[in-house]
Formats: structure tokens, C-alpha cells, sequence
């Protein structure tokens, strides 16, 4: 059940951007009915906004710990929104993240995920990390792998405004993670990876980017 606020974004921005952009969407017959991890390319900000506006059930995305206190209307927006919170910085923090997420997976919540862990600096596609391959793993839900397109292009450097520019977002069938031993978690990231290259067609590069 998508949260009211969320629900009106859907209708209104969502609405909007449909209707203006016309984002072309293939595969949502992957995504399943219950709880999984949708794991992206990240090109720009514009990544959220389609991934939300195509795909029709609600999605849990992070967003910074500090817009969950002192009130206001900042936290009341992401409370709305069913956001995740997420603390700066890797290690135990990044862990407090994941560990907010399981609840949500395991409730058959959709949760949005771009395993480079940050947006590419160039329009390629960089090396992914692994935390997304153990966070389904805990949660014991699927991955589905989605490819953006398009993104990067609707403000270009210099524009005031965005531009109209074809946007599609395309999910892959899911893919069950299964961790018996510590390298499979490597070996199943670089798979995802190699999938979600396939439906965005971006260059791979086989390296970190840098945040």
C-alpha cells in the first residue's frame, strides 16, 4: 500500500511527467509481488523520479537521517514518502541502512538501490558494490535488475531548466541470491552488474566511482 503523500506524488508528478516525457518502460511483468530490491544504474537525480513514475506499487528510497529530525516540513515530506533513512558515511552507519531496510522487504515493500553508491561522474557504468547482493541475502528477497536511459541528458550543463530528452527505464527478471560462501557475494554482484549493463547499454567500467 503506497503512503497518502507518496500516493499523491504518484498522481501528480508522476502524472505529469508521463504525460510530458512519455518515459517508454519495459519488463514491469518482472517485478514481483512480493518484497524485492530494485537495483539500478544512477545517471543523474532524474533516476528516482522515473523509477517512481513507471513503476506502479510503491518504492522505499533513502534519504539523509537528518531530514528525520527537528520537525518541519522536510521530515513530514519524507516521513509521507516512506522513506528509509540513511546516515553519511560507510561501515556501521551504512549497516544502520541496511538494517532499516529488512523490515521493509520482508513486508513485501519494494526498496530502491544503485549499487555504484554514488552517480556516474561520465555516463558509464562503474563497478558494484556489494551490499546490495547481502542486503537480499538478510532480507531473503529477490534482485531485480533495472537499466535508466536518458537521464543525464535532460539538463544539460549551462540549462536553467530541464529539456524534454526520451527517458526509459527497463527491469530485468529477478534474480535469486544465493550466498554459500563469502566469494559468491563478488561474483553474484559483478552478474547483476553485467545484467544491469545489458539493459542500459552504458560502457562498464571495472573500478569504483568516485564519490
Amino acid at each position: 500500500m503506497k503512503p497518502r503523500l507518496y500516493a499523491f506524488a504518484h498522481a501528480a508528478l508522476g502524472g505529469y511527467l508521463r504525460r510530458f516525457w512519455r518515459p517508454e518502460v519495459t519488463g514491469l511483468e518482472n517485478l514481483p509481488a512480493g518484497g524485492a530490491l530494485l537495483a539500478a544504474n544512477h545517471l543523474s537525480i532524474g533516476d528516482q523520479l522515473f523509477l517512481g513514475t513507471v513503476t506502479p506499487r510503491h518504492i522505499a528510497f533513502w534519504a539523509k537521517s537528518e531530514y528525520f529530525h527537528g520537525g518541519g516540513l522536510t521530515q513530514r515530506v519524507v516521513t509521507g514518502l516512506g522513506a528509509i533513512p540513511v546516515e553519511r558515511g560507510g561501515g556501521p552507519a551504512a549497516l544502520a541502512a541496511f538494517d532499516a531496510a529488512i523490515p521493509v522487504l520482508r513486508a513485501g515493500g519494494l526498496v530502491a538501490v544503485f549499487p555504484e553508491g554514488t552517480r556516474s561522474p561520465d555516463g558509464r557504468l562503474y563497478r558494484g558494490r556489494t551490499g546490495v547482493v547481502r542486503l537480499a541475502h538478510q532480507a531473503g528477497v529477490p534482485i531485480v535488475p533495472v537499466g535508466i536511459r536518458g537521464t543525464d541528458r535532460l539538463r544539460p550543463p549551462g540549462a536553467r531548466f530541464p529539456r524534454r530528452h526520451p527517458v526509459s527505464v527497463a527491469f530485468g527478471p529477478a534474480i535469486t541470491v544465493t550466498v554459500t560462501a563469502p566469494e559468491d557475494v563478488r561474483a553474484q554482484t559483478d552478474d547483476l552488474m553485467a545484467r544491469i549493463q545489458s539493459l542500459s547499454t552504458q560502457e562498464y567500467v571495472p573500478h569504483y566511482a568516485v564519490k
